[in-house]
């Protein structure tokens, strides 16, 4: 049996001006509402996902939003017309028929609908809101450079919740500073659009007042934390008032979820996963003299760790993987506690596959029986594209975008004019991680969508944590333990 959430509403201490523990921003809806409220009370940066929650939350609302969370939450938003609307639209009382699959939810686009722009802000205002609630601690919210098209929305509605800090990595964020100085004072935003095979240039953006219809006063803007890998960037960004962040999270290539690649000719080892070496280690003696507070990630798992870290000059550390496996994880419990399990007999694996990941980016995946990480399963698989938060935009022709994603059928792909090979080994993300936290799609044909885990390969925190509290342990719990705390 594993231990289960601390509910309890006191803080345990005071808030330090800049937190030495940040929780990651793990997966779809796996860095809960509730995981970052937990490590927000002991005085820490505990951080949201913000990823795909329009789909988190409609998801939700249609599985009857047990406990009313998200309508306790929806009832603070400033504008109370948008979150009718959107309860009109997803809430479900007593949740859906057996069987019945999710309805969809509008797709990010370039030029979103006005029922999307509202999802989006209420379900990121909802998320950043419960974290929020009943302490005076500070929440973060994740967001993926990958899926900039739901940056705007995204940000916005987080904002209205009050969230204190910004964490954006998986490309180059010079311009959420500027978005986020915008969007405080409610101003039209918007931020450039990759578009592959582009003539011209494209934008996605938000104008707050046609949103809300005004009369809101300005909001706090929230510090931005850059996640970056190199210390190049950390100068490229912090060069300019306008590309500057408030600190960085430098993320070595142990963390979980997405990494950059390695430098140089890509090589891979004998069981196909990529090889890093020295150049793919930051210069910290470097990002220190850039002059803004850092945080390292990926293998800072113990409290001997933190404290090098902070020796080096970091202000902490960022740490997923334990948190991950904590008590109030959005993880489903099954899935944890089958981690846990298998930690504790030292057989857990997790290996950094190049092609799962429809971005290109290397993806870290746990090898856990009945999961997208069994060439079977995979293949099992009918491939569809249907939540399609990782589809990039291309150009047609000038002025006219199409999306497509190398997990999407071969045929449909390669119609779209991309490469067959870019297909291959490609897994459904998006799909994935929503079963991780129990809310795969039921297909029409019986079909439900299989998970894909993912942790970071450093597994010597949450091994000792196991083996000290082999019932499993609290968000809590483990920011005592990187604390050095008994």
């Amino acid at each position: 049996m594993v231990v289960q959430p601390d509910d309890g509403a006191a803080p345990h201490g005071p808030r330090p001006t800049l937190p030495t523990i940040i929780q990651g921003g793990m997966g779809v809806a796996v860095s809960s509402w509730r995981l970052a409220r937990a490590v927000s009370r002991t005085g820490q940066l505990g951080v949201v996902s913000g990823t795909a929650l329009d789909v988190v939350v409609a998801r939700r609302l249609q599985d009857g939003d047990d406990g009313g969370h998200l309508r306790r939450a929806l009832a603070h938003l400033p504008v109370p017309d948008v979150a009718e609307r959107v309860l009109a639209r997803h809430y479900r009382p007593g949740g859906r028929a057996p069987g019945r699959p999710y309805v969809p939810v509008p797709k990010v686009s370039a030029r979103p609908s006005t029922s999307a722009l509202e999802l989006s802000v209420a379900a990121n205002f909802a998320e950043v809101w419960l974290a929020k609630e009943g302490h005076d601690g500070v929440v973060g919210i994740n967001f993926l450079e990958k899926i900039r098209m739901a940056t705007p929305s995204a940000a916005y509605g987080a904002m209205l919740a009050g969230v204190d800090y910004v964490l954006m990595g998986a490309g180059i964020p010079t311009e959420i500073p500027r978005l986020l100085d915008a969007l405080a004072r409610h101003e039209p935003a918007s931020i450039a659009l990759h578009v592959e095979g582009a003539s011209r240039r494209y934008s996605v953006g938000l104008d707050p007042q046609a949103l809300t219809g005004g009369g809101l006063e300005p909001l706090r803007r929230p510090r931005f934390l850059a996640i970056i890998s190199a210390h190049v960037l950390a100068t490229h960004l912090a060069r300019e008032d306008a590309t500057r962040p408030d600190g960085f999270v430098v993320e070595g290539p142990r963390a979980g979820g997405h990494n950059a690649p390695p430098r140089g000719r890509l090589v891979l080892d004998d069981d196909g996963q990529p090889v890093f070496g020295p150049r793919d280690d930051a210069d910290l003696a470097r990002i220190a003299a850039v002059g803004l507070p850092f945080w390292l990630a990926g293998g800072y798992s113990s409290p001997e760790l933190v404290a090098r870290a902070r020796a080096a000059g970091a202000a902490g550390v960022q740490v997923g993987s334990i948190f991950a496996l904590s008590a109030e994880s959005g993880l489903r419990p099954a899935l944890r506690e089958e981690m846990l399990a298998a930690l504790a007999e030292d057989r857990l694996e997790v290996r950094t596959d190049p092609h799962a990941s429809p971005t290109s980016f290397p993806f870290k995946v746990v090898s856990l029986p009945g999961t997208l990480s069994e060439p079977t399963v995979y293949e099992a698989r009918p491939r569809l594209c249907d939540v399609s938060h990782l589809r990039v935009p291309y150009e047609r022709e000038p002025g006219s975008l199409g999306y497509r994603c190398p997990a999407e059928p071969v045929d449909l792909y390669v119609g779209k004019g991309g490469s067959a090979e870019d297909t291959v080994g490609r897994k459904c993300l998006c799909n994935a991680l929503l079963a991780d936290v129990g809310l795969g799609q039921t297909r029409r044909d019986g079909y439900q969508e299989d998970s894909l885990v993912t942790l970071g390969t450093d597994l010597d925190g949450a091994a000792a944590l196991v083996a000290a509290e082999p019932s499993g342990w609290s968000a809590a719990r483990a920011v005592e333990y990187l604390l050095g705390r008994p």
